[in-house]
């Protein structure tokens, strides 16, 4: 029986023809080597990203973050935190988030390096009624202060908050102003000094405030002084003496406008006076709210 020699060349090379069969091997070996390269530069461009971010972290001393959305909208923020003493490596925290419920899914980008954002700043309040001690550094006399003169200030106790949290610190420096200044003879025969703050600094920030006159009187020559009295609108009064020297002299404490008068124990031909380093307490008259 006579059989072809194609015939049994086919048979004994079933399927595609061998220069067939070797141009789907190269074409199958070229997408892999596409498929590979592709995923390569997905890592490489990750990998740039967060390299970029500890170099940042580094010359910054902020936290950096690397953001990448995904096509399903997935978002992957790698946060590179900055080199720590005795550490030779960067702390990194990776956090995955799904695509809201509901909602278009976010466009798939490449990463994105940018510093982590500064938590939002809480606003603390401290009301009105609030007891504040505060040291003036400068001496004030009715001789010599007039009203609209300026004067510094510190706390010498600090404000807590309800759970005994700090919210004004012992030291935080404070601005005042003399609101009224009168000698004898030039205000019905009675010497008149009143003082309030007007703002204190917190971490770099100036806050208005408004407190309660700090208000102090005195009559003429040889009769004794009256009390301090309520400042502007008899918002409070100082009860005790004023003392004309001595640092860290306390000077009374405030009480509310209808307390009545005191007697402030000077007589004579001293005027009235606050000499530097004196502690006295003033009252909010607002609110005071504050960014921490």
């Amino acid at each position: 029986m006579f059989i072809s020699r194609s015939l049994v060349r086919n048979r004994r090379t079933p399927g595609l023809h061998p220069g067939n069969r070797v141009w789907a091997q190269g074409a199958l070996l070229l997408a892999l080597a596409v498929l590979a390269a592709g995923l390569s530069g997905c890592a490489s461009k990750q990998d740039k990203a967060i390299e970029q971010a500890k170099q940042q972290a580094v010359k910054t001393g902020q936290p950096q973050q690397v953001v990448t959305v995904d096509k399903t909208g997935a978002t992957t923020t790698i946060v590179v935190q900055p080199p720590v003493s005795g550490q030779t490596t960067q702390a990194t925290a990776t956090t995955v988030t799904p695509p809201p419920v509901g909602a278009p899914a976010p466009a798939a980008s490449d990463p994105v390096v940018s510093a982590v954002p500064p938590p939002a700043p809480v606003s603390v309040s401290i009301p009105a009624g609030t007891r504040l001690t505060i040291r003036i550094d400068q001496r004030i006399n009715v001789k010599t202060s007039r009203g609209g003169d300026t004067f510094t200030g510190e706390f010498v106790d600090p404000v807590l908050a309800s759970d005994n949290s700090v919210l004004v610190p012992k030291g935080t420096p404070v601005g005042g102003v003399v609101a009224v200044a009168h000698r004898r003879g030039h205000f019905k025969g009675r010497s008149l000094l009143e003082l309030r703050l007007t703002s204190l600094t917190l971490n770099g920030t100036n806050y208005p405030l408004t407190s309660k006159d700090l208000a102090q009187s005195k009559k003429g020559k040889g009769r004794r002084s009256s009390a301090l009295i309520g400042g502007g609108a008899g918002l409070g009064m100082l009860v005790g003496g004023i003392a004309t020297g001595g640092v860290g002299l306390v000077v009374g404490g405030l009480v509310g406008g209808g307390a009545g008068t005191a007697a402030a124990g000077m007589t004579g031909n001293r005027d009235l006076n606050i000499p530097a380093e004196s502690v006295v307490h003033f009252t909010l008259a607002d609110d005071l709210v504050m960014q921490q």
